[in-house]
């Protein structure tokens, strides 16, 4: 399939079954080869869920099929303190899709959608496993760091940081 076979449009409520399940089953898939069983069986059960408030903000994404087969997901969100300064969340591609140009059409769409809305830099934590991705994409990493999660559930991410 080409890249011309998916739709990006902005989610709604209603998409959170669709999200979680496509989180559910992608993210253990992806990120098994990056991280040990000791981090992953705290991190999954608390990112492989939708946020419901991310759906209904506008600026959170989903690439779907003409049938409505979510290919992948993310988006971005404003800095609450730096007013130029716009982050990157919860990207994710189902994994029976890599390599079609889908999490690329995601981000370029956030990135463009934040440049126009008047940011002037996105910063994400990215993953071990999607490093290359953000960097081909035009980020830089600032470094690694570590994500807390919940109390005592960190979860070591790298910070990356492109110009809009």
């Amino acid at each position: 399939m080409s890249a011309e076979t998916f739709t990006i449009r902005a989610t709604t409520p209603a998409d959170l079954a669709g999200v979680d399940a496509l989180l559910a089953a992608s993210y253990p898939r992806l990120l098994k080869a990056d991280y040990p069983p000791s981090v992953l069986v705290t991190a999954l059960p608390l990112i492989s869920k939708a946020n419901p408030a991310l759906l209904a903000c506008g600026t959170y994404y989903l690439a779907e099929e003409p049938d409505g087969r979510i290919l992948g997901a993310g988006g971005w969100t404003p800095d609450r303190a730096q007013p130029q300064l716009a982050h990157v969340r919860h990207v994710v591609t189902d994994y029976r899709s890599l390599r079609r140009g889908i999490g690329r059409a995601i981000i370029a769409h956030a990135l463009e959608e934040a440049r126009l809305a008047g940011y002037s830099r996105m910063e994400c934590w990215s993953t071990r496993t999607a490093e290359r991705f953000y960097a081909a994409m035009g980020f830089a990493a600032l470094g690694a760091m570590e994500v807390t999660l919940a109390a005592g559930i960190g979860f070591p991410a790298v910070r990356m940081s492109c110009a809009l």
